[in-house]
């Protein structure tokens, strides 16, 4: 499996995707100026899907996701939330417990694209 990267429909791709918006939401409020391209977002997806690799099989997130996960847009990942991806999502509560460990306080009821946080 060495080089795969998990598809728009995956379970990993859900999971990463949710760790990287939870972990990144409480950046939203700080960030000021204009919004990032459709190059950009697209570009951030790729790399906190990269970053967070490890997280799929089972490992806790690296520093270099943890940091990815601050520095994406809600902007950028929330659209890509939609309910099929929201789906594949099987545990919210594991991701919750993924970004606390990074040292991010998850903030309660929190909407993004078709998950909404506990």
């Amino acid at each position: 499996m060495k080089g795969r990267r998990p598809s728009s429909s995956s379970p990993a791709f859900g999971l990463l995707l949710v760790l990287v918006v939870v972990l990144g939401m409480g950046e939203v409020i700080k960030m000021g100026g204009a919004a990032p391209s459709a190059a950009q977002c697209h570009e951030e997806r790729a790399l906190a899907v990269t970053a967070c690799m490890p997280v799929v099989f089972g490992k806790l997130p690296t520093p270099q996701c943890c940091e990815r996960a601050r520095v994406s847009h809600t902007e950028c990942i929330c659209p890509v939330i939609t309910p099929k991806v929201a789906a594949t999502i099987h545990d919210i509560n594991r991701a919750v417990r993924l970004i606390e460990g990074c040292g991010r306080r998850v903030p309660r009821h929190f909407k993004c694209g078709s998950i909404t946080t506990p």
